[in-house]
C-alpha cells in the first residue's frame, strides 16, 4: 500500500493561514481550563526522515486477506510513516479499485498537528481521500478547530463548516469559520466563502470571499485595523492594505481617516537586496480641515553593504510644516520632536582605523525653534581616526575632520551677530598615550596637540571677522586609580566591599576664542562622565582651558556568589587650580574654584527592589543644581511600581509615578502620572486597565497629555482587543506603554 493513506489534512493547515500573516508571538493557555482539544497521541517523532524515502509500516491484531480482492487490518490498526501516524480499528483495502475504507475512529498525528475523524475514505488511483466530523489540533501555536468534513484530490484540498481558533473548545472566546474553504498545495493558496470572525457570538466582520495563504510567506491582503479617539483628530480610523509585489519588496497602504482632519494616505514601499536594504514611507492629508493646509511626512531609510569594510547609510526626512509631529505624534516623545535631522554617508571601519564622509541637515519641527536657529548642515563632513598599540605600553593616534558648514537661512548672521552663514573647518588631533597598569591599578598619561583651522565664507563674515581664524594648543591629561576589595560577612551574607579611587589630572592652556564662529558647539550637560573629559564643550570650535584635578572615589558591595552589585555609591569634585575663562555667549563665568559635588547612589534592597539617587550641590553658592531619586520595586506576576523626582535648576522640577498592578491572573491596572512641579502642571497622565483571558486580551486606556509648545492638553482614547494567534484591533498601545510604564511588557 503507497503512503498516500498518510497525507491526511495538510489542508487542515489553510484554515490556519487566514491568521498568521500578522501573528508575532506564539499564545499561551495558562489562563484556560482543560486546553487541550485533541490529546497528543504519542511523543512526537525526533527525527526530520523525509517522507518520500520513508517506508510505511503496518501494525494490527490480524489481518485478513480475502484471494486477491481486499486486504482487512483488523484490530490496533497502525500505519507509520516518517513523523506520521495514523490509528483506527478497522482498515479495508480493495486491491483492484486501490480504494480504502476505515472503521471506527480515526487519529492522526504528524510533526505539525494532530486530529480525529469519524471514517476516513480515500482512492489510491485518483489520489484523493476524505474525512467526516474532523476535530484538529496544532502543536505549536496551539490552534484547533472542527470541520464536517474535508476531501483532498491530489493538491487541491476542501474544508466545509469549518472553524479555527486558539480557544480551547467550550471556551470560544473568538472563532473564525467559514462555510467553506479551498485550498491549492501547490500554489500555497487559499480561498474561503462566506468567513467570519466571531468575538463570543457575536460577529464582527464578515467576508463573502476571502483569499489567503496556507504557509507563512508574505501574500497581499487587508491587515488589522485601528481605531482610537482623542480631541485632536476626533474619531481615528486606519485600514492598512498591504501588498506582495515581490519575494523581495512588498508595500502598504493604509487609508487614515480622522473626523476632525480628513483623510490621509500613509504608504510604506520595504525592499530587500542581498547587499542592501531600505524602506520609504510617505503620507499625505490634502487640505487638512482643522488648518486648511496640506500636511505630508517622507522618510527614506537605506543600508548598503559595500565590503567587509564598507557601508553606506541613509536616513532622510522631512515634514510639511512645524507642528505635524504635535498633532499626529503618539507619544510625548514623538509630540516633543523639535528638529528633524536628514543624513547620507559611507562608512568604513578597519582593525586600527574608522572613516566617513557623510552630510547632515536639521528641519525645524517645532514652533519654539525660530527660523534661523537650527543647526548648521553639514555639506559634507568627512571624519577619520586611527590608533595603533606601538608597544605594551604605548599607544598612538590621530583623529581629523574635514567639514564644510552651510545655514539653512543664508541670512543666519541677522538672526545672531555671533554667527556667520558658513564656512570649513578643518580639526586635526594627534596623541600618544601610556597605559600602564597593573592587577589592582592603572595610570594612563596622554598628551594630544589640537589645531583647528577655518575658512569663512568671504562674502558674508560677520562682524569683520577674520577669514581665516585658527587655533592651536596641547591638551595633556593623567588619569589614575586603583581597586582594594575585602570580603565581609554582614548577617552572614558573604560580600565583596570595593574601593575605587581615581584621579584625573588636565591640563589645556588659554587661548582666546571669541573670533572663532560657532558652528556645533555647545556646553555638555554636568554629569558623572564630565569629570573625567578633556572638554566640557561638544564639538571643536571651543577647547575649553584647564587646569585642574578630579578628584573620584567609588565604592561597592558586590554578591561574592554572582558579583551582582547590591550597594554602589560615588561621590566625585572638579577642583580648579586656574579659574576656566573660554566660554560662548550667554554661558555664565566661573567664578568658582571648583565643580559642584557630584553624588551617585544605587542600593538594590532586593531582587525586585532598587533604588537610585543622584546630587550636584555646589558648595560655592551653596545650593543644588540636580537632583534626582528613582524606584523600581516589582512584585507579584509581572506588578510594578516605578516612582522618580527630577529637579535642575532653572529648567525643570518633574515627579513621575508609573505603576501596572496585577489584580488577579486576569485583570492588571495600569497607570502613569507625570507632573510639573515647577509649571504646576500634568505632562502626561495614562490610566487604564489590561485583561486576559484565556485567548483573548482586552486594552482600554484614557491619556491626557501637553504639547511642548504652547501647553496645550490633548486627550486620548485608546481601545485595543488582541486575539491571541490572531492579531490586534483598535489602536495598538505596546509601545506607547513600553515608553510610558518603565518595565512594562506584554
Amino acid at each position: 500500500m503507497r503512503p498516500t493513506v498518510l497525507r491526511l489534512l495538510p489542508l487542515c493547515l489553510a484554515i490556519s493561514g487566514v491568521v498568521h500573516a500578522e501573528e508575532k508571538e506564539k499564545p499561551d493557555w495558562l489562563l484556560c481550563v482543560n486546553p487541550q482539544s485533541v490529546p497528543l497521541f504519542r511523543a512526537l517523532a525526533a527525527g526530520d526522515e523525509a517522507r518520500v524515502q520513508a517506508a510505511t509500516d503496518v501494525d494490527s491484531d490480524s489481518i485478513n486477506v480475502l484471494k486477491s480482492e481486499q486486504t482487512e487490518f483488523i484490530g490496533n490498526v497502525e500505519l507509520s510513516h516518517a513523523d506520521q501516524w495514523m490509528a483506527t480499528d478497522k482498515l479495508t483495502f480493495i486491491h483492484d479499485s486501490e480504494q480504502y475504507t476505515t472503521a471506527g475512529t480515526v487519529r492522526y498525528q504528524d510533526r505539525t498537528l494532530r486530529l480525529t475523524a469519524d471514517d476516513a475514505r480515500g482512492d489510491q488511483k485518483a489520489d484523493s481521500i476524505s474525512l467526516k466530523n474532523v476535530h484538529y489540533q496544532f502543536h505549536e501555536d496551539l490552534g484547533n478547530g472542527f470541520a464536517q468534513s474535508a476531501v483532498m484530490t491530489g493538491a487541491i484540498g476542501e474544508l466545509a463548516d469549518a472553524t479555527y481558533s486558539t480557544c480551547p473548545p467550550g471556551q470560544r472566546q473568538w472563532e473564525f469559520s467559514a462555510s467553506t474553504i479551498s485550498i491549492n498545495d501547490k500554489t500555497k493558496r487559499g480561498r474561503a466563502t462566506n468567513a467570519t470572525l466571531r468575538l463570543g457570538k457575536v460577529p464582527v466582520f464578515w467576508f463573502p470571499v476571502l483569499g489567503f495563504p496556507t504557509d507563512d510567506k508574505r501574500a497581499t491582503g487587508l491587515l488589522a485595523p485601528t481605531l482610537g479617539q482623542d480631541n485632536r483628530n476626533g474619531f481615528d480610523l486606519t485600514l492598512p492594505i498591504y501588498l506582495n509585489l515581490a519575494p523581495n519588496y512588498d508595500a502598504t497602504i493604509t487609508p487614515h481617516w480622522m473626523a476632525r482632519r480628513g483623510l490621509m494616505l500613509e504608504s510604506e514601499f520595504r525592499y530587500l537586496f542581498p547587499d542592501q536594504s531600505g524602506a520609504l514611507s510617505a503620507t499625505w492629508l490634502n487640505d487638512d480641515d482643522y488648518t486648511g493646509h496640506d500636511r505630508s511626512l517622507v522618510r527614506w531609510q537605506h543600508f548598503a553593504s559595500i565590503n567587509p569594510h564598507w557601508y553606506a547609510k541613509a536616513n532622510l526626512n522631512h515634514v510639511s510644516d512645524d507642528t505635524y509631529f504635535a498633532d499626529f505624534g503618539s507619544s510625548i516623545t514623538a509630540t516633543s520632536t523639535s528638529l528633524l535631522e536628514s543624513d547620507l554617508g559611507v562608512y568604513g571601519i578597519g582593525r586600527y582605523w574608522a572613516m566617513s564622509l557623510s552630510t547632515e541637515s536639521w528641519q525645524i519641527a517645532n514652533p519654539l525653534v525660530l527660523s534661523g536657529n537650527e543647526p548648521y548642515r553639514r555639506l559634507p563632513r568627512l571624519q577619520a581616526t586611527w590608533n595603533k598599540p606601538i608597544t605594551t605600553w604605548l599607544d598612538a593616534g590621530v583623529g581629523m575632520e574635514v567639514v564644510n558648514f552651510d545655514h539653512a537661512n543664508s541670512n543666519a548672521a541677522s538672526f545672531d551677530p555671533d554667527k556667520v552663514s558658513g564656512g570649513s573647518r578643518l580639526d586635526l588631533l594627534p596623541y600618544l598615550r601610556l597605559p600602564f597598569a597593573g592587577a589592582a591599578w592603572f595610570a594612563t598619561p596622554s598628551l594630544a596637540f589640537r589645531h583647528t583651522q577655518y575658512w569663512l565664507d568671504q562674502s558674508r563674515v560677520a562682524n569683520a571677522r577674520d577669514q581665516q581664524p585658527s587655533r592651536s594648543l596641547t591638551i595633556f591629561s593623567l588619569d589614575a586609580g586603583a581597586y582594594f576589595e575585602r570580603d565581609i560577612n554582614p548577617g552572614g551574607n558573604h560580600l565583596i566591599h570595593t574601593l575605587e579611587p581615581r584621579l584625573y589630572y588636565l591640563r589645556v592652556p588659554y587661548r582666546d576664542q571669541d573670533d572663532l564662529p560657532l558652528f556645533d558647539t555647545q556646553p555638555l550637560s554636568f554629569l558623572w562622565p564630565s569629570l573625567f573629559r578633556d572638554n566640557r564643550y561638544g564639538g571643536a570650535d571651543r577647547i575649553s582651558d584647564a587646569n585642574q584635578l578630579t578628584l573620584a572615589l567609588t565604592s561597592r558591595l558586590l554578591a561574592a556568589d554572582d558579583g551582582s552589585e547590591r550597594l554602589s555609591a560615588s561621590i566625585g569634585h572638579i577642583r580648579y587650580f586656574d579659574t576656566p575663562r573660554v566660554r560662548i555667549p550667554g554661558e555664565p563665568i566661573i567664578t568658582s574654584d571648583g565643580s559642584a559635588w557630584i553624588v551617585e547612589a544605587n542600593l538594590a534592597l532586593s531582587d525586585n527592589w532598587n533604588i537610585g539617587a543622584s546630587q550636584q550641590w555646589n558648595p560655592y553658592s551653596r545650593r543644588t543644581e540636580l537632583s534626582s531619586v528613582r524606584s523600581q520595586f516589582r512584585f507579584g506576576q509581572g506588578g510594578v511600581f516605578n516612582a522618580s523626582y527630577r529637579f535642575r535648576r532653572d529648567f525643570a522640577e518633574q515627579t513621575d509615578l508609573s505603576f501596572v498592578v496585577p489584580v488577579n491572573g486576569n485583570w492588571r491596572l495600569l497607570g502613569r502620572w507625570n507632573y510639573s512641579l515647577r509649571d504646576e502642571q500634568t505632562l502626561e497622565a495614562l490610566a487604564g486597565f489590561e485583561w486576559k483571558g484565556c485567548c483573548t486580551a482586552v486594552r482600554l486606556l484614557a491619556r491626557q497629555y501637553v504639547r511642548s509648545f504652547d501647553n496645550r492638553e490633548n486627550f486620548g482614547l485608546y481601545l485595543e482587543i488582541e486575539l491571541k494567534g490572531l492579531g490586534s484591533f483598535g489602536r495598538r498601545t505596546d509601545d506607547l506603554l513600553d515608553n510610558a510604564i518603565l518595565g512594562y511588557s506584554r
